[in-house]
C-alpha cells in the first residue's frame, strides 16, 4: 500500500487528483469506479479544472459508480447520480451514457442489483477504483456485518450511516433508509483502488482498516488483501495508522 500524507484537505484534493490525473493520461478509455460524499468533492473538483485547462481529456473515459440511495431517482438533489452530474461530470467532456449509476428507483430494486452486477462484469475490472470511508468503515455502502457480500445488493442503512448523511437533508427522517451498493466482489477486482480521507473523525475508522484484523465488521479492512491501495489523506485522518509505524510516500 502507498500511503500520501498532506497537510490539510485541499492539499489531499489535489495529491489524490494527481493520481487519478495520471490514471486518464495513461490510458484514455479508461473504467474509473467513482464514490461520492463530502470528501471526494475537492477531488473532483481538481480534476473539472484540469479538464477545462486543456490538460484533461475525458471523452473515452468509462465510469461506474458505487452506490445510490433506494427511492430517490437521479433528478433528485441528493441522489447520487444528481451529485455525480454536479460535481464532475457537468463540468467534464465525458459522455454521459458511459457513466453509470445504479437506479435507486427502479421498481425491483433486486433485479436492479443483478443489472448492475452484469454491467459491472461486462465492463469489465475498473482501471482505478475511488473510494472514502465511512465513521463505521464502509466503502460504497458495504456496511459493518456478519460476512463480506460480494455482488451488487440492497442494504439497510446503519443508523450511524443515516446521521452521518443527515445533514444533507433538511429533515433526518428524509434520509433513504436503503441503498444499492456494489459489493466488495468489483471493488475488490479493481486494478488500482485510491482511497481519500479527511478529518479527526476518520482517525479511528482509518487506523482500524488499515492496522487492524480483517474483518467484515470493519469493510475497509478486506482492503488490505488488495495488492494495489492507494491511500491519500490528511494528517488529521492519517494521525491513528502513523502510529503504528507504516512507511509513507514523499
Amino acid at each position: 500500500m502507498q500511503i500520501y500524507v498532506t497537510n490539510d484537505y485541499e492539499a489531499m484534493s489535489r495529491r489524490a487528483a494527481a493520481v487519478m490525473a495520471a490514471q486518464v493520461i495513461a490510458k484514455p478509455d479508461c473504467l474509473l469506479g467513482l464514490a461520492t460524499g463530502s470528501t471526494p468533492v475537492g477531488l473532483y473538483r481538481e480534476l473539472a479544472a484540469g479538464c477545462a485547462a486543456g490538460d484533461l481529456d475525458f471523452s473515452h473515459v468509462r465510469t461506474a459508480n458505487l452506490d445510490e440511495y433506494a427511492g430517490l431517482d437521479g433528478t433528485h438533489d441528493q441522489s447520487y447520480r444528481y451529485f455525480m452530474n454536479k460535481n464532475l461530470f457537468d463540468h467534464i467532456n465525458i459522455d454521459k451514457a458511459n457513466t453509470h449509476v445504479p437506479n435507486g428507483k427502479a421498481p425491483d430494486l433486486e433485479a436492479e442489483c443483478r443489472r448492475y452486477e452484469a454491467l459491472l462484469k461486462e465492463l469489465g475490472p475498473a482501471d482505478m477504483q475511488l473510494l472514502g470511508m465511512g465513521h463505521n468503515g464502509h466503502i460504497g455502502f458495504n456496511e459493518p456485518a456478519d460476512a463480506f457480500i460480494a455482488p451488487t445488493h440492497v442494504v439497510e442503512l446503519t443508523e450511524s450511516t443515516i446521521n452521518a448523511n443527515a445533514r444533507f437533508f433538511a429533515d433526518r427522517e428524509e434520509v433513504p433508509k436503503k441503498a444499492l451498493t456494489m459489493g466488495v466482489g468489483a471493488i475488490m477486482r479493481a486494478k488500482r483502488i485510491l482511497m481519500v480521507v479527511s478529518g479527526a473523525d476518520k482517525t479511528a475508522a482509518v487506523k482500524a482498516a488499515f492496522a487492524g484484523p480483517i474483518t467484515p465488521r470493519m469493510p475497509a479492512s478486506i482492503l488490505q488483501l488488495h495488492p494495489d491501495v492507494v491511500l491519500v489523506g490528511d494528517q488529521a485522518a492519517l494521525a491513528g495508522l502513523l502510529e503504528t509505524g507504516v512507511a509513507v510516500c514523499g
